[in-house]
């Protein structure tokens, strides 16, 4: 099982939305399609084609953020 493999199954369990690396989320949105924009040093907005939601990342620390998992994880479930 590859890091990103345990990285989307770590998402999708929701039991730890606070303990998610920021970069290994932002790989795992390439991973998945997404397209990222840096609109300053701290913030990058995904998008995908066919998914409404424009999703936010910010980091706290070297996390991301517990709320941007969540959304996260509903992207990815509804895409």
């Amino acid at each position: 099982m590859s890091q990103l493999d345990k990285l989307l199954a770590k998402i999708l369990q929701g039991t730890s939305d606070a303990n998610i690396p920021f970069t290994q989320l932002c790989q795992l949105l390439h991973s998945f399609g997404f397209d990222g924009a840096i609109r300053c040093s701290h913030h990058i907005t995904f998008t995908k084609e066919g998914v409404e939601e424009i999703l936010n990342i910010q980091p706290k620390g070297s996390q991301a953020k517990a709320y941007q998992v969540k959304q996260v994880r509903t992207a990815i479930i509804n895409s």
